[in-house]
């Protein structure tokens, strides 16, 4: 074959290692232009140089054998746009996977960062929340699910609730569904009108009562909403303030105002007994 390569040529020019071309030939993503049915001697041709550096760059960035597979399986030249397109289609969805992956670390490093500064501090207050009439839908969250639930919930209150302006949606949680993973959760759209006709029997009018809660703003995604329960919490724990066992969230701006997690605000209300001394009092913790 002219222009071949020996296995030792080909790993000087590609900087892969001769043990990885090995593996890339037994994994079956890099098979040699010609193996020598006496000798095992793998060679390889000019033009496999780049497909080679691809596949050590996909490796770098974890994609899976099994997506790698259907890359390359698409992307050789002869298969026509279908293939490139369903080439790029993997391509686009590991860039989506990394690209989340790293904002993960990202918001973990800020997360951390606020945690080792003494100086940090989450702006929290006392306050009374209104009386509010809503729609609501209660259920036991078992054990191991998924935010599925909140999903369906959250479905059924839009059917109730019709083409009829609401308030941001919000959730009152048990502690034990985060300390135990699982327990009760009533999701719920502010609406002082019935729920429309036709509205799922899921549905049912609810009116939460005046009640004190510590409570605190959070911006962003929900990453580090463990930051502002910490918070809010310990600012409780601190002033010996009874907790009723509820923790209540409003979704001031979420995934249904913008597909920028950056902007999202969520209130996060932890619920005092009701015996609690109403008086506000705005503080930082």
């Amino acid at each position: 074959m002219a222009d071949r390569l020996t296995i030792g040529e080909f790993s000087r020019i590609t900087h892969l290692s001769i043990r990885t071309l090995r593996r890339y030939h037994e994994q079956d993503l890099l098979v040699p232009a010609e193996v020598d049915p006496a000798t095992g001697y793998r060679y390889y041709a000019p033009a496999q140089v780049r497909p080679a550096l691809t596949i050590r760059r996909f490796r770098e960035l974890d994609l899976p054998l099994a997506d790698l597979r259907r890359f390359l399986e698409a992307e050789p030249g002869g298969r026509g746009e279908a293939g490139h397109d369903a080439a790029q289609q993997v391509v686009a969805a590991h860039l989506r996977r990394l690209e989340d992956r790293l904002g993960r670390t990202q918001r973990a490093v800020q997360a951390l960062r606020e945690l080792l500064d003494p100086e940090a501090e989450r702006t929290v207050s006392l306050e009374v929340l209104s009386p509010q009439r809503v729609l609501a839908v209660s259920l036991d969250v078992p054990p191991g699910a998924d935010l599925s639930w909140y999903d369906d919930a959250m479905r059924d209150l839009d059917a109730a609730a019709g083409q009829r302006p609401v308030l941001p949606p919000g959730g009152r949680y048990e502690h034990r569904l985060f300390t135990e993973g699982h327990g009760r959760a009533t999701v719920y759209l502010p609406a002082e009108a019935s729920p429309a006709p036709g509205a799922p029997a899921t549905v049912r009018e609810l009116r939460l009562p005046r009640r004190t809660a510590v409570v605190a703003t959070h911006s962003g995604p929900h990453d580090d909403l463990d930051l502002t329960y910490g918070a809010v919490g310990s600012f409780a724990a601190r002033n010996g303030l009874r907790s009723h066992d509820l923790v209540e969230e409003v979704y001031l701006v979420g995934p249904r105002e913008t597909d920028q997690p950056d902007r999202w605000r969520t209130l996060v209300a932890w619920l005092l007994a009701p015996d609690t001394d109403p008086r506000p009092t705005g503080t930082h913790v």
